[in-house]
């Protein structure tokens, strides 16, 4: 195999000889693409939705230019994306990552240098639209061949259909013998378990519907092969496990937007076709022959009919007599012993206003992108009332922008690993550990999430309050605080410790010593009751009686 374009950063812990298994590994979000010969990335699909993953993202991409599924589109990434004026839609959270405070330091300093270069602040909004829409996100980590230790110097954003991910299976002429000669089948640890080589294949032309699979055929020759490492990979996490294949959140809108346009499409044609009024001509021929009856019903059409049109562009008044739409009126013949000529109208169509089927499909379109059916309405006003009145779809709306945002923080991860693996700061084991107590915190808007979040914290202080009294009586104060305010085991010890540091600052007063002076009070209030009362000043002398002097 030619050399791939890029770098790769070698890992030193390999898995020890021991270790056996006959399942590749693969690290990605579970989809096979395998290449043995020349051709690559083809499917026959039954259903007709889609023959390859190209035609498939540009399948989502019209789809997101519907006025419905945009709305839809933008409900999502609004609620993912929160833009501040003054803080980054996210920041990373290393609160329960166990290293030093100067590592904690140079992590914060490289994940803020990887927003600015991917200048998150202004198109965050952007990058998790074209991630959502696409179902993937690629991008070209770019850094100096002969300084590779100044990390990456820039973020290069890689259009989806032009790019691929290849798993492609290695084989040996060894291998290969001993596998037509199935030796050792008795022992398992002896089979030559296949090895891969993972890339990416970019194709920098114009790749129209059915072009990217002949972009395969012949290896290299119409494509760049790119190293796993020098490429950031995000997929949305959902994968058509028939076919192999990534697929965007949007697959599931397919069908429900197709049926919604069909709809349209019918209701429009209905309405047009039957709103107006039609009248219907039946008249008297007698007893003319069928051939001069009908030229007679031809001049009678053609004297009463008028087909005076105005025409907008050229300001003209313009006879189209020799037009014939399905708007006009019906002219029919009569023969004699009928009614004579007769006049009546046919009335158009009816309940005209029914759009309950259109409302239906609408409805259907947004369960399918997991958005409550309440935000279709967009006179309804918006309550900051109980979580109790909130609706559970909003609830799992939440949830839904949540598991989103958490599967497109895979792409900070793996842009700062390879940053700091660059740059010295850490070792590839370290980032293993490291790797699993990093978050990421997104600005939160979800007023439904948090409405709940307030109600119950009030509820669980007020049952504290109720138990207060009892606490050393009936319960304990550990029991009361796991039980009733529902606190962990590292929040207890967090809050601990916060309490203690805080006293020792003299932000709040020592519980213990409150304590104690309330009991001395208690106790001086008692002995003052009891004991007499001592007289603040002397007595005045007594004033001598008359008749003493």
């Amino acid at each position: 195999m030619a050399r791939l374009f890029g770098f790769s950063i070698e890992d030193s812990d390999k898995t020890p000889p021991g270790v056996v298994s006959p399942v590749p590994p693969n690290k990605q979000d579970g989809s096979e693409h395998y290449v043995t010969s020349g051709f690559y990335g083809s499917y026959v699909d039954i259903e007709g939705v889609y023959k390859n993953e190209n035609d498939l993202i540009r399948r989502y991409r019209s789809m997101a230019l519907y006025p419905e599924c945009d709305s839809a589109i933008e409900d999502i990434v609004n609620e993912a994306i929160v833009s501040d004026t003054n803080d980054s839609p996210v920041s990373i959270d290393l609160q329960n990552l166990d290293a030093s405070d100067g590592i904690k330091k140079i992590v914060r300093e490289e994940f803020k240098y990887i927003l600015e270069l991917l200048d998150f602040d202004k198109k965050a909004h952007e990058i998790f639209r074209n991630w959502y829409i696409d179902g993937r996100l690629y991008y070209n980590k770019v850094i100096d061949q002969k300084d590779p230790e100044a990390g990456i110097q820039e973020l290069r954003y890689i259009d989806a259909s032009k790019m691929r991910y290849v798993r492609q299976v290695k084989k040996s002429p060894k291998q290969a013998i001993a596998q037509l000669e199935n030796k050792g089948k008795d022992d398992p640890s002896s089979y030559n378990f296949p090895e891969l080589e993972e890339y990416f294949v970019y194709t920098p032309g114009n790749t129209k519907s059915g072009s990217i699979a002949s972009s395969f055929t012949g290896g290299a020759a119409k494509g760049i092969k790119m190293t796993r490492d020098s490429v950031t990979y995000c997929t949305s996490g959902l994968v058509d496990r028939n076919k192999g294949s990534t697929l965007s959140w949007l697959h599931k809108a397919i069908k429900p937007l197709n049926q919604l346009m069909m709809i349209e499409d019918a209701l429009v044609i209905y309405r047009l076709s039957r709103a107006p009024e039609r009248r219907i001509f039946y008249i008297d021929v007698g007893n003319l022959p069928k051939v001069k009856a009908e030229q007679y019903l031809r001049d009678v059409m053609m004297r009463y009919r008028n087909k005076l049109v105005y025409d907008a562009n050229t300001g003209e008044i313009r006879d189209d007599k020799k037009f014939m739409s399905m708007m006009e009126d019906f002219w029919l013949p009569r023969r004699e012993g009928g009614r004579g000529t007769e006049i009546s109208t046919l009335p158009g169509g009816q309940n005209l206003g029914e759009i309950t089927d259109i409302q239906y499909f609408q409805k259907k379109l947004y369960r399918s992108l997991n958005v409550p059916e309440t935000r279709l309405q967009g006179d309804s006003g918006f309550s900051l009332g109980r979580s109790s009145e909130i609706l559970r779809d909003e609830i799992k709306f939440s949830k839904f922008v949540g598991r989103m945002r958490k599967r497109f923080s895979s792409m900070f991860n793996d842009i700062l690993k390879t940053q700091l693996l660059l740059k010295n700061v850490v070792t590839p084991e370290d980032w293993e550990y490291m790797a699993d107590h990093i978050q990421y915190d997104f600005l939160y808007d979800n007023h439904f999430a948090e409405l709940k979040e307030a109600e119950l914290r009030e509820s669980r202080i007020n049952q504290a309050t109720l138990v207060e009294p009892l606490i050393g009586k009936y319960y304990s104060q550990d029991y009361v605080r796991r039980n009733v305010l529902r606190q962990t085991d590292a929040e207890i010890k967090e809050q601990d410790e916060l309490i203690k540091q805080e006293i020792k600052d003299g932000k709040i007063p020592d519980p213990a010593e409150v304590q104690a002076m309330e009991m001395q009070a208690m106790n001086g209030g008692a002995n003052a009751i009891q004991a007499p009362p001592v007289p603040t000043e002397p007595e005045p002398p007594e004033t001598p009686k008359g008749g003493d002097i």
